[in-house]
């Protein structure tokens, strides 16, 4: 056979403890995503209001996350999928400390660049070891946990960053993360030796992939939800702070009624598409979308003069449009294509949903930016007020209307281009089906993947 996994099958304790060793490591990763922009507060009265480094310190993770993702894809093939999650360890720890002691924002942003190359090798790593480590039930337990956690450190990353920030400091959202990558270092002796060669000409990222019009359409779901969600999830603790001068552990707990829908969503959504045989996939999807476009228009409601509890109904919409889809998207993405190509069309998926988080927040973060400058005469004022400051909440306001209203815009707009796509490949099969075109026949879950007993 062109292919091949090699490992040492390990009893039911030796599993459970590598289950708890990935989901612990993966836990942080979203909590890099959605908790640090929490800190950029503070850290601007330490290190600095310059609105790039600023930036770089929550897009430099996000940029390297999403293009290290391919990097690691092509080598974890070659050197091992418990070398690369290990590698992915020792750089997040190694990262991680340079961050929690820099004394200057471009220190941060390297620490920040080496935490994303490292965090898509522990992601890359963590999804194949479960994936050759467990079979059948155990193995869909084990991925459901996998998305749970990811979830779980999506919804809480704002507050327990928050009450980092409020406790002891920004430096200890970056010294969590490398006090969880030495425990999780030191549970590495339960990780097993696995290794998928690839075969003969097979690529590691295959965009025309994206010509398969329903594999498109779930592709671009989660650019949408990147465009209505993880930029209000990444900088409405900054806009909260710059309009009602909340503070960062305050803002933590205020960001709840939009990341606790986050856990739920998933759950529901499944609940109703196998409950009710009217409630497909799309439904939720289109239920998710519409929802994004109605949280960020509500978001309209932030202002000087108005009280922030206004914001509670938009961003518990805006959680559940995001967590809705999870899970979903995923699933019906991979159905479109040949199982052969699955782990490819996976690459593919995590490549743009990771790319156009890092595009949508670094865009978000600099058009902001750049409007404050237009409006407040005095620039270091503008860039104070950009990196949530007080003082200036009304113009601060007036501004973020401008890009919710734009953010809003885009999302619909996907939403029409999503559901296009999705009715086009529909009727293209069914006018397969009316010339009596090959039936295709799926590879089972156990042809997907060699397993070695």
């Amino acid at each position: 056979m062109s292919s091949h996994s090699t490992s040492h099958r390990s009893p039911q304790r030796s599993k459970t403890w590598l289950l708890a060793v990935v989901l612990l490591s993966v836990f942080v990763m979203p909590i890099s995503i959605s908790g640090t922009a929490i800190a950029i507060p503070a850290i601007s009265q330490d290190l600095g209001t310059s609105p790039t480094g600023l930036q770089w310190v929550v897009n430099g993770f996000n940029a390297a996350f999403a293009v290290f993702t391919l990097l690691w894809g092509v080598l974890s093939d070659r050197i091992g999928y418990r070398a690369t999650f290990l590698a992915g360890l020792v750089i997040i720890l190694a990262a991680s400390i340079v961050s929690a002691v820099s004394g200057n924002l471009l220190t941060l942003d390297v620490g920040r660049i080496l935490a994303g190359a490292g965090g898509a090798a522990v992601f890359t790593g963590a999804a194949a070891l479960l994936s050759n480590a467990f079979d059948g039930p155990q193995r869909a337990r084990a991925f459901a946990l996998f998305g749970t956690t990811i979830g779980l450190g999506l919804a809480l990353g704002p507050t327990i960053s928050g009450g980092l920030v409020a406790g002891i400091g920004w430096r200890g959202v970056f010294g969590l993360f490398a006090v969880v990558m030495i425990v999780a270092l030191l549970g590495s002796p339960t990780i097993p030796h696995l290794r998928h060669e690839r075969e003969a000409g097979q690529k590691a990222v295959d965009f025309s992939l994206l010509a398969n019009k329903k594999f498109l359409s779930m592709v671009l779901v989660p650019v949408a939800a990147a465009i209505g969600y993880v930029t209000v999830l990444s900088y409405l603790p900054v806009a909260l702070s710059a309009v009602h001068g909340m503070s960062a552990g305050t803002a933590g707990l205020f960001m709840l009624p939009m990341t606790v829908p986050v856990l739920l969503g998933p759950m529901i959504a499944s609940f109703l598409t196998s409950r009710f045989k009217r409630i497909g996939p799309m439904t939720m999807i289109n239920a998710a979308l519409v929802a994004l476009v109605l949280g960020d228009l509500g978001l309209l409601l932030l202002g000087a003069d108005s009280s922030p509890q206004l914001l509670i109904a938009p961003m518990i919409l805006l959680g559940f449009g995001f967590g809705f889809p999870i899970g979903l998207v995923d699933g019906e993405a991979l159905l479109a294509i040949p199982a052969r190509s699955s782990g490819t069309a996976a690459g593919v998926l995590n490549f743009m949903r990771l790319g156009s988080e890092a595009v949508v927040v670094g865009a978000y973060a600099a058009v902001l930016a750049a409007l404050l400058r237009s409006r407040i005469a005095d620039p270091v004022v503008a860039e104070t007020t950009a990196a949530g400051a007080p003082g200036h909440g009304a113009t601060y306001a007036s501004q973020f209307h401008l890009i919710v209203i734009a953010m809003a815009i885009l999302t619909a707009v996907f939403t029409v281009v999503i559901n296009l796509l999705h009715k086009a490949h529909g009727r293209a099969g069914a006018a397969q089906e009316e010339l009596g075109g090959p039936v295709v026949v799926e590879e089972t879950q156990d042809q997907r993947i060699e397993r070695v007993a």
